[in-house]
């Protein structure tokens, strides 16, 4: 769950820990008075000026009269859900400055559903900044400092290099007391399946991250950027030493996303369908133990077809990095990027392969065709776009031919308030199945007190009814 006040992601629960071996290394004792006086702080001079505070507000207004009007002609005089004017939303967190120009790396979590961020500096200066990127599947965000100069920043590190047992620093803004450093060890690597973001590949460390530190840096013996700080494990709230940092090589993919002026991360495309490979799977498979992802369904216009690839076989490894689970797959394929060819290690018929799968963006054939609803119906407040598997991809919903989606959605629009969701399919309107946009466009627009939507979500079909 997320602190109310903080927003931190905070995991519940229990981890199974696990580490990695470590080449033994021989014990010595200080020699000298020099070495005894070692200290940290050439490092945190070099980096704390690039770390900063993230204010973030979210303020709400009553919602229109083409909005109340809708509820009292479908609700009646007592109308729908109003808010009153003048409620605001806050959260607190820390962000990393990793470009001259004022590009700041924080957590998305800490921005989620803001519209109004701040940046404090170290020396106490203050910037508005503009939200130049989002990925909630990363969980990370790119802002941009208005009109700021002078700006220190952290470099990058490579995170792929770490080893359990590395030293580190974590420096953030825990409970908002102002800028910290704390230091740990590389507790474990690669650490999946602890329900923080879809791609989960993370850096664990001991090192002391509590609420506020969300979006702060994890800074290496070299002074270089090596994670994002984004949530800890605790039944309390508070650090326990367990703690979970993005690794620079993903917070790499996503920046240079936004330096590109998209405004979404552009991750290759596989075009299959994938699943973890359990015990059973693995004895069927020949495997000594569960490893890799099976592939359950193919997409017949997309790289996994034209490698070759089939139903049935197993993914082990990408460019000979070795993958347990789908969120490990997709976090070595995201990598990778959008140009060229990669590896793929498979296990077919008992024996492994190798086969070249070219990398590319999923294709937005046919064109998304954003259309917002503005007419008095089910799905005023919505915006639809066409289905393609670039839609799909950014959405995370199945490819399908049929229907369109609802990309995005006003929280206080009638369409929100009648259960419709982000990510819903629309399939038809009163029967009539919608092959466009536009076709959505024309249904909501026909006036009439009923209505018959079909919607596709998660896997199931239903279809709801709507009038007096």
């Amino acid at each position: 769950m997320r602190l109310a006040s903080y927003r931190l992601l905070v995991l519940v629960g229990s981890l199974i820990l696990g580490w990695t071996g470590v080449q033994a290394q021989t014990r010595v004792a200080p020699e000298s008075s020099a070495q005894i006086q070692l200290s940290f702080a050439p490092i945190v001079r070099k980096t704390t000026g690039a770390v900063v505070n993230v204010y973030a507000t979210r303020s709400e207004r009553r919602q229109n009269a083409a909005m109340e009007e809708f509820f009292r002609r479908f609700f009646g005089d007592g109308g729908g859900p109003g808010m009153p004017p003048g409620r605001s939303q806050s959260s607190l967190g820390s962000g990393v400055i990793v470009d001259p120009s004022g590009l700041v790396i924080t957590n998305n979590h800490v921005i989620e559903n803001m519209n109004e961020v701040k940046v404090a500096l170290a020396d106490r200066r203050e910037f508005e900044a503009d939200i130049v990127l989002r990925d909630p599947r990363t969980d990370l965000a790119v802002l941009r400092l208005k009109n700021a100069s002078n700006l220190q920043f952290v470099e990058f590190g490579d995170s792929e290099a770490l080893q359990v047992g590395d030293i580190v620093l974590a420096i953030g803004n825990p409970f908002g007391v102002g800028q910290t450093v704390t230091q740990g060890i590389v507790s474990a690597l690669a650490r999946t399946q602890v329900g923080i973001s879809d791609y989960q590949f993370f850096i664990q460390t001991d090192a002391a991250i509590n609420p506020g530190n969300s979006g702060g840096a994890l800074i290496d013996m070299n002074g270089r950027l090596v994670g994002i700080n984004t949530a800890i494990f605790s039944r309390s709230g508070g650090n326990i030493g367990i703690g979970f940092a993005i690794p620079s090589s993903m917070v790499r993919v996503v920046l240079n996303s936004a330096r590109g002026g998209s405004r979404h991360v552009v991750r290759p495309w596989l075009g299959a369908r994938l699943q973890p490979v359990d015990g059973e799977i693995a004895v069927s498979l020949g495997l000594e133990r569960p490893t890799g992802v099976l592939v359950t369904s193919i997409y017949d216009k997309g790289p996994a077809f034209e490698a070759g690839l089939k139903r049935g076989d197993a993914i082990l490894a990408v460019d000979g990095q070795a993958v347990d689970n789908p969120d490990a797959f997709g976090y070595r394929f995201t990598l990778k990027g959008t140009q060229g060819q990669t590896p793929l290690t498979i296990l077919r018929g008992g024996k492994q392969i190798v086969i070249q799968v070219r990398l590319m963006p999923p294709p937005e054939v046919p064109p998304r065709d954003p259309v917002r609803i503005r007419s008095r119906s089910p799905l005023a407040g919505a915006t639809l776009v066409n289905m393609s598997p670039a839609v799909a991809e950014e959405m995370q919903v199945d490819i399908t031919d049929d229907g369109v989606l609802i990309a995005e959605l006003d929280e206080r629009s009638v369409a929100a308030s009648l259960g419709f969701q982000k990510g819903d399919q629309i399939v038809a309107i009163n029967g009539e199945r919608l092959a466009s946009t536009r076709d959505a466009q024309r249904m909501a627009d026909r006036a009439g007190g009923y209505w018959e939507i079909t919607i596709s979500r998660g896997g199931r079909v239903f279809t709801t009814v709507l009038g007096r």
